[in-house]
């Protein structure tokens, strides 16, 4: 790594969070350009891993290099130099990334029509920080554990802009959880659902990655809560969550359930799934009844993107009742994500919140170790086989070689 200048541009796309730690300007009596292409030397302990885990010069990343809904067409492995952190940027050896359904919507190009092939795929990583710019130096330091969620991230290393990253206290996929699946839920449901005490919430895919906080933050609120998954193991986990009535749809008919045990009609449902279950959601929502829609993941690896759904009479239904649809995109509600993030951690740091992280123990290859199990996690989780978040351990943790 020797050859290496640290001060070269790593590009990266995104920019969703603005993160600092130890406050934004340079190093004292220090004027650095937009880019240094010399870089002094004994400026070296700023840059450079020097605690003993090397850096190669080559790493593995995947890249979308067609449009496609089929993630294992779409996306292919390759082996690229690793990136150098420009003056304001941290290189990280990720450790862990996450996977989310939208995974594939982003490979299917549906996320920026103008974004062509090929470029970087995923979307949240966490690990440690191995290299950065000058100007980076005045808030991280090597060795520092960071979280991160934007482009790029299923990669062995990832060039992240240090504003962007997220300080946490140890390199635990559980943190990882937080990033995307936990802020969704936890804005989502402040900012559209509306919860009042005592109020009825319908969460579908509810022991899923996002599904598990919307069930958390829901009880939290004072409501009932009803969560539907797929097998009597993911019931038992939403009822150890507080969840009031888990329903296996696999061997209970949730239209049935829905209409005998809460005539009434649900107050807010929390969607992720489309279809089918998108319509019944809507014939079950009581007057002045809220649906989120976060998601329709039964649709996501169609040519369209999106399930079918026999809305004619939308208008009606909901003015019947004075209900409403409302959509949730993350990256709508960055405004609120700060928030979001420092009050789960506080949470989850005093034992309030479960963080259930799915690494493909009991999956059919055995744990998702190594940046290739990326393809069989996106796998793992469209056959609804996952309990909680699907996280992938890309790299062993660093042993040091230093003889200090």
């Amino acid at each position: 790594m020797s050859s290496l200048a640290w001060a070269r541009s790593g590009g990266r796309a995104g920019s969703v969070l603005g993160w600092g730690r130890r406050g934004t300007g340079a190093l004292s009596g220090v004027h650095p350009s937009a880019r240094r292409f010399i870089i002094d030397l004994s400026y070296s302990a700023h840059f450079m891993d020097f605690k003993g885990s090397s850096i190669p010069s080559s790493m593995k990343k995947l890249v979308v290099t067609k449009l496609s809904p089929n993630f294992r067409d779409a996306v292919r492995t390759q082996t690229v130099a690793v990136p150098t952190p420009g003056d304001s940027d941290l290189l990280v050896r990720n450790r862990f990334v996450g996977i989310n359904a939208s995974d594939i919507n982003y490979s299917a190009g549906r996320y920026d029509p103008s974004l062509k092939p090929p470029f970087d795929a995923g979307f949240e990583g966490i690990g440690e920080v191995v290299g950065l710019g000058l100007s980076a130096s005045s808030r991280y330091t090597i060795g520092d554990t960071v979280a991160y969620f934007g482009s790029g991230a299923f990669a062995e290393y990832t060039v992240v802009p240090a504003k962007e990253s997220v300080p946490v206290p140890a390199v635990k996929p559980e943190f990882l959880t937080l990033l995307v699946s936990g802020a969704t839920a936890y804005i989502a449901l402040k900012r559209l659902g509306d919860l009042t005490k005592g109020e009825t919430v319908l969460i579908t895919a509810a022991a899923g990655g996002t599904g598990q906080f919307a069930v958390q933050f829901a009880k939290k609120a004072g409501c009932h809560v009803i969560g539907t998954c797929s097998s009597n193991e993911k019931a038992g986990f939403l009822k150890s969550l507080g969840c009031d009535r888990a329903i296996n749809y696999t061997t209970e008919d949730l239209a049935k359930i829905l209409r005998k045990e809460y005539p009434h009609g649900i107050d807010v449902v929390y969607e992720s799934v489309g279809g089918s279950v998108l319509e019944l959601a809507v014939n079950s929502l009581a007057k002045k009844g809220r649906l989120i829609v976060i998601g329709f993941i039964s649709g996501y690896q169609t040519a369209s993107g999106v399930p079918s759904f026999r809305g004619g009479t939308l208008p009606v239904k909901l003015l019947q009742k004075s209900a409403s649809i409302r959509g949730f995109f993350l990256p709508h509600f960055l405004s609120d994500y700060r928030e979001a993030l420092d009050s789960m951690m506080q949470m989850y740091a005093k034992g309030e919140l479960v963080c259930e992280v799915d690494c493909g123990d009991l999956a059919q290859g055995g744990k998702f170790m190594g940046l290739e199990s990326v393809f069989q996690a996106v796998d793992y989780m469209y056959a609804g086989k996952n309990l909680g978040k699907v996280v992938v351990e890309v790299t062993p943790p660093t042993v040091s070689n230093s003889k200090l």
